[in-house]
């Protein structure tokens, strides 16, 4: 009984496994063994006659069939081959223009049609005829290569300017808006006259708004945020005083005498202490900050209209034909501080653009040209 048991469940398996194989549909016939089917006589053998039929796959299976050859890997050396072997009409001349051997823009060509499921090119005598599919994709194939070469293709360095229509959004401090704005403005217009400069606020070093596309270049003191910024040396900056024409700190500057003024302090976060105050007090000598401002140009102004004395980027102090710096005067502070470094920076991902390189290199020779490197 066991040997039975176990020779029907290996029947069954290989049935299934016949089934699934041949989406069949079975059909049985039964009928008792007396020379011809019909009703059971004494003594009949009784018999069941089975009838496989192939059923074709439905429409849902064949769905999921082509879903899961769309999901495989495209082969874009396919698309060149086949922008060729339609243009050729034929496998020695694709080959030759592919710099292939025959054998291999044969293989090729199995490949291609096997991937677009028509023949593409078929035997007419002595040559071959391309199908009615290949003559539909010739042109649209052709173009579809021609756009992937473009695409794959390193871009032109070359911008025509003067036809650029274009809006860059360039994030700066109030005292590059305040010295350097007007001569890159006229440098652009010069240039472009239908590029629009968008200058923005820069609140904080933040990187965020460069990775983000919301600022196409950015003018100022390096940031650590983000350390796949692109970034350019633009000129070298350091601190010096500033005090209006006449203040009685000019007739001689010691450290004693400049911790005695009074003093304004350029902050955005409204900080007190700068890196001056720290070689004072290795002196044991404190400062008297007595107004706080966002920003250098706001400390120079009201420097002027008072006794107050002011420290701020020798770049913004040496412009001395600017209205800013009209009435006031400036000092080598008393005691060295560190310099600093005003760079260009933007996201890769811009690196290549010939336009944003045109920007790039017309800020920077602006900055160059006003504070020229020593």
């Amino acid at each position: 009984m066991a040997e039975t048991a176990r020779r029907a469940d290996e029947k069954d398996r290989t049935g299934g496994r016949l089934r699934s194989a041949c989406r069949h549909l079975s059909i049985s016939f039964v009928g008792w063994v007396t020379g011809h089917l019909g009703n059971r006589k004494p003594g009949a053998r009784r018999v069941e006659i089975k009838v496989w039929l192939r059923q074709a796959p439905c429409r849902a299976e064949q769905t999921e069939q082509a879903y899961l050859m769309s999901k495989a890997d495209v082969d874009l050396n396919l698309l060149a081959a086949l922008d060729v072997v339609l243009a050729e009409g034929s496998v020695t001349g694709a080959a030759r223009r592919l710099g292939l051997s025959s054998s291999a823009m044969s293989r090729t060509l199995t490949r291609l049609r096997s991937a677009t499921g028509d023949p593409l090119l078929v035997r007419a005598g002595r040559g071959l005829v391309p199908t009615p599919r290949a003559a539909e994709l010739r042109d649209r194939v052709h173009e579809l290569a021609r756009d992937v070469r473009a695409v794959l293709r390193p871009q032109i360095a070359r911008v025509d300017v003067a036809a650029l229509e274009q809006t860059f959004t360039i994030r700066v401090s109030e005292a590059f808006l305040e010295f350097l704005s007007g001569s890159v403005v006229a440098a652009v217009v010069r240039s472009a006259p239908r590029v629009r400069l968008r200058f923005a606020p820069k609140p904080d070093k933040d990187a965020g708004p460069l990775r983000e596309g919301l600022i196409d270049l950015e003018i100022g003191l390096l940031g650590t945020s983000a350390p796949e910024i692109r970034t350019q040396l633009l000129f070298h900056d350091r601190r010096v005083g500033v005090a209006r024409v006449g203040h009685p700190l000019l007739a001689g500057v010691t450290p004693e005498r400049y911790a005695a003024c009074n003093h304004i302090v350029a902050s955005r976060e409204g900080d007190v202490v700068e890196p001056i105050d720290g070689a004072l007090e290795k002196l044991g000598l404190r400062r008297a900050v007595m107004v706080v401002v966002p920003g250098y140009p706001d400390a120079m102004r009201i420097a002027r209209r008072s006794d107050l004395v002011a420290v701020v980027p020798r770049s913004c102090a040496m412009a001395s034909d600017h209205p800013a710096t009209a009435g006031l005067e400036s000092f080598e502070l008393p005691l060295p501080t560190p310099q600093f470094k005003i760079s260009a920076m933007w996201h890769p991902r811009m690196d290549a653009d010939p336009a944003h390189r045109w920007l790039r290199e017309t800020v920077m020779s602006v900055c160059r040209a006003a504070y020229p490197r020593r």
